[in-house]
């Protein structure tokens, strides 16, 4: 199995994963002709440049002839140039935490890393007239940025009238919807009333979409991220000065496993971690793999003693080890219960299957006073945890419910259908790593045979092992 691996051991943006997918062998023609075919008045200048002795691959972004800008550089631009914009009654609507994320590094630093002078690519895609003047703050040309924001509905448009691979369309709506809910939820409004500012909109449409299609052009089965460096200290921006990670980046990263090296800057940009959690099927150390190439994306600043890139290595997994159980976050729900009339007790378990548990069992216990009573232990899902401790408060005698959260490994598993003589019976079949390790016929498929045919139920279950079994011969 053919895995991607994504490092971040210097934060990510949108720009950074693009430079590393380039550098990792996805031809800069295809971001090139995918950004033409957004059609927004795009174009990328692509070029190789050094981060402390690391060569790596920055894609800038320019959208009406302008280039993209951190956006705490931007917002220092714009108070040293001593004017809000205009046609605009709230000027922080310009380059919030979601209308700007393009450069990784948005925080205050003054220097910028000049390009090698040969480092340009080969071929040119893109790339700037160096002829071209340098914009002074004050000459940016805002009027074209603040017409109007786009909402995500044209957002959807846009992409969705894209020449572009169908599956790309849906993973870069998904990247631009995560992005989204996570800004509504920050802001306490509806996804849909998010408005992207035009140029914020321009660059995060870039970054999204061309991330889409190169993590497809990758052709590998997975990708797998690191821990996430998410940086320190505080950034500002549109809405003042914020700690780091920003909130809308830190929501997006809930269950992802995030750190802080101490460098006094935001690593992670809501862009990048909006990406990584739609495109990374799971966090884990770097896996055990055959490696066959890697590519390094650069951000915009050049720290001293630190690579400012992001890796991305390509190469197939080791049998062995090509993918670790997958895991996923339950709820466990648990009420001891010593009042009940057994017949209810049975009538309750029914009911929270019913309702959604995973699973649910009762355990015998000795309780106070020496009354014997009963461990009620419900598996669900976090998202339906009140539910069923309503169920629980409704249905029982119990005055309380413990709840805890638990990781839990779960191995992969399909349903199988076998005709026997009788007639159809389904099998759970769990594998790992793409080997199957358990099978059993359905219980409930099997009963049902046994008792319309009249014939003993461990005949139906035996013949459907074996018609499974010389299946797999």
């Amino acid at each position: 199995m053919r895995i991607a691996y994504l490092d971040c051991f210097s934060g990510v943006s949108g720009d950074m994963f693009l430079g590393a997918l380039v550098d990792a062998g996805v031809p800069p023609q295809l971001l090139e002709e995918t950004v033409a075919a957004l059609n927004i008045g795009a174009r990328l200048e692509i070029s190789r440049v050094q981060r402390n002795s690391i060569t790596a691959i920055k894609v800038d972004v320019y959208s009406n002839g302008e280039k993209d800008l951190p956006r705490e550089i931007w917002e220092q631009q714009r108070e040293q140039s001593g004017h809000a914009h205009p046609g605009s009654d709230d000027s922080a609507h310009s380059h919030d935490t979601h209308f700007h994320d393009h450069g990784h590094d948005e925080h205050g630093h003054s220097h910028t890393h000049q390009r090698e002078p040969v480092a340009l690519l080969e071929h040119n895609y893109g790339l700037q007239n160096p002829a071209e003047p340098k914009r002074r703050p004050h000459e940016h040309d805002h009027s074209h940025s603040h017409k109007h924001g786009r909402g995500l509905n044209e957002i959807r448009s846009i992409i969705g009238k894209a020449a572009i691979h169908e599956e790309a369309k849906k993973t870069a709506i998904a990247i631009f919807e995560a992005l989204g809910s996570a800004e509504s939820k920050i802001h306490d409004t509806s996804i849909e009333k998010i408005q992207f500012h035009e140029v914020g909109a321009v660059d995060a449409m870039v970054d999204i979409v061309c991330a889409a299609v190169g993590a497809e052009a990758l052709g590998v089965d997975e990708i797998l991220c690191s821990p996430l460096n998410v940086g320190g200290g505080t950034v500002k921006c549109a809405h003042g000065t914020l700690p780091v990670p920003a909130p809308a980046t830190l929501e997006l990263l809930k269950d992802a496993p995030i750190y802080s090296s101490g460098i006094p800057h935001e690593l992670v940009t809501p862009t990048g971690a909006a990406i990584v959690k739609t495109l990374a099927k799971r966090f884990a150390p770097f896996p055990s793999m055959k490696v066959e190439r890697a590519g390094y994306g650069a951000g915009t600043r050049d720290f001293a003693g630190h690579a400012n890139v992001v890796r991305l290595t390509i190469g197939e997994a080791q049998p062995e080890f090509s993918a670790a159980v997958p895991t996923d976050t339950i709820t466990v729900l648990e009420a001891n219960i010593d009042d009940l009339n057994p017949q209810v007790f049975g009538y309750v378990m029914d009911r929270l299957l019913e309702e959604g548990a995973l699973d649910a069992f009762g355990v015998p216990v000795q309780m106070k006073k020496n009354r014997p009573g009963m461990l009620l232990t419900v598996l669900c899902s976090p998202k339906d945890a009140s539910k069923l401790t309503h169920l629980i408060f409704t249905e029982t005698s119990t005055l309380g419910v413990r709840q805890r959260e638990e990781k839990r490994e779960a191995l992969a598993r399909e349903w199988v259908t076998v005709t026997t003589r009788w007639g159809d019976v389904r099998l759970k079949v769990a594998s790992m790593n793409g080997t199957v390790t358990n099978y059993a016929p359905e219980y409930e498929d099997c009963r049902r045979i046994a008792t319309e045919r009249h014939i003993p139920l461990k005949s139906v279950m035996q013949e459907a092992l074996q018609l499974y079994m010389n299946r797999q011969r």
